[in-house]
């Protein structure tokens, strides 16, 4: 650290401002990645190619983004981290409306790789921003609103795909574009956080005007290795994101069902958009597991962990039982939109099946939920500021490593079920299948458990050191 003054930019409005910036476009990385799932249909007949196709665009889509997260973030944690992310939101915004304007699928291949690549800085750079605001007291808490950001972006993709690109499936992908573009001027706005300001060890000298000029170096990576912990948080992700990665196939399930009741191919896709809209509403209950960890964490070193591993163990039957349920779907055939949102909305009153599957699934988001906003706060627990955003990119590297096989193989998994169940049964033996990843998932998250003390003790001792340096 140094001692040179630094200047206090930002007052407590500008701040808020901020945040809200980084939280918003945390959120709108993720409308990005859930726009296309539930325009397979659409798009595979206007680029005529299988919509498995545009499955394995999604999981690349997944991997690349995550492989560039990792450069993005390691340049974040050397250097200003406000560019990064306007540059990165640049990219993403021209990849996903050189989507809109493909013609063929080598050129809708393409822009959405360049997307892919933009949107691996707003998550890798834009976490490692938000944890210099947080105190450890209510990492939990408010990365919980992170992550539900996340989740929010996630639905509005899938809500918005699948209602503005029924019968148009290029306007969402302008109307992204368009937001996206808007985004870059808005973080021109934002004030740049202060690495490490967060830290009760650092306060002091902070308060004091002296820099936390602590950067990564390649001589680092062998220690954040080392950290066990940071082991185990990394390589869960290969197994929980095989299980969430098949998720995305979700409105297609419900879609499958509504044309197996006779609904034509526009109506089942506002139909299977809005019931996986509906179903995913429990992932606001991250705030309670974030909540819960905080609460446990005060108690126990061990408590985020173990609400995570509690989570997703307990969230399979609950899972299982959502895919099989039968639902009866009466909405008008070839309606207007509203129309037809009306009344799947209104079937959650009247249809007893469609309320006991909305129940199941609001159970079962809000388990795995817990997962979320622990895994990033432990990640801040058990590394020094400088390494985070690092850290935190390797652990989404093996993330998409785990949706892409996810969301690629339980393609593959549909078509060769096809032969021994009929659509849309084949969609729901795969899906329940690939929720199996979650038992090895929470396993690793127990072990998590066990190392994590130490690992919070060994940094809260390092940035004492070097707090007491200065």
């Amino acid at each position: 650290m140094t001692g040179s003054r630094i200047s206090r930019r930002g007052n407590a409005a500008h701040r808020l401002y901020s945040v809200v910036v980084f939280v918003v476009l945390a959120s709108l990385d993720n409308v990005a990645i859930g726009l296309v799932p539930p325009l397979y249909g659409p798009i595979s007949g206007a680029l005529d190619v299988p919509q498995r196709m545009l499955g394995l665009v999604t999981a690349v889509s997944f991997l690349v983004s995550a492989v560039a997260a990792v450069a993005w973030a390691y340049v974040g944690d050397r250097t200003n981290r406000k560019p990064l992310l306007m540059v990165g939101t640049l990219v993403w915004a021209a990849g996903t409306g050189g989507s809109a304007l493909a013609t063929g699928f080598p050129t809708f291949l393409a822009a959405q790789l360049v997307a892919a690549v933009g949107l691996g800085a707003v998550g890798s750079v834009g976490f490692s921003v938000v944890t210099d605001l947080i105190s450890p007291r209510r990492r939990g808490l408010v990365m919980s609103f992170w992550g539900l950001s996340q989740g929010v972006g996630t639905l509005a993709g899938t809500l918005t795909g699948g209602l503005l690109g029924a019968t148009d499936w290029r306007r969402p992908f302008l109307l992204l574009t368009v937001v996206g573009l808007g985004a870059t001027v808005a973080y021109l706005l934002t004030y740049d956080i202060r690495r490490g300001q967060s830290e009760p060890e650092l306060a002091a000298a902070i308060e004091a005007g002296v820099e936390y000029d602590y950067r990564i170096t390649r001589s680092d990576l062998p220690r954040i290795l080392g950290r066990r912990t940071n082991r185990w948080l990394i390589l869960q992700g290969l197994t929980a994101q095989a299980a969430f990665g098949s998720l995305v196939w979700l409105p297609v399930l419900f879609a499958e069902r509504a044309q197996e009741q006779g609904y034509s191919t526009a109506t089942a896709v506002v139909v299977g958009s809005v019931f996986a809209t509906l179903f995913q509403l429990g992932g606001v209950f991250s705030i309670v597991g974030g909540l819960v960890g905080d609460a446990l964490q005060r108690r126990t070193p061990r408590g985020r962990a173990l609400v995570a591993a509690v989570g997703v163990l307990a969230a399979l039957p609950f899972y299982l039982v959502l895919f099989f349920v039968p639902i009866r779907i009466d909405v008008p055939d070839g309606g207007g939109t509203g129309a037809v949102v009306g009344a799947v909305l209104a079937s959650v009153v009247t249809e007893p099946t469609v309320g006991l599957s909305l129940l199941t699934a609001v159970v079962a988001l809000a388990l795995t939920s817990a997962n979320s906003p622990n895994w990033f706060a432990l990640i801040a627990d058990v590394n020094p500021p400088e390494h985070r955003g690092t850290v935190y990119s390797l652990g989404n590297l093996v993330n998409g490593v785990g949706r892409a096989a996810g969301n690629g193989l339980v393609g593959a998994a549909f078509h060769a079920l096809r032969a021994a169940f009929p659509p849309p049964l084949n969609y729901a033996v795969g899906l329940a299948a690939f929720q199996l990843f979650f038992i090895p998932t929470g396993l690793m998250y127990w072990l998590a458990s066990r190392t994590s003390p130490g690992d919070i003790a060994a940094v809260g001792d390092l940035l004492h050191d070097r707090a007491d340096r200065h």
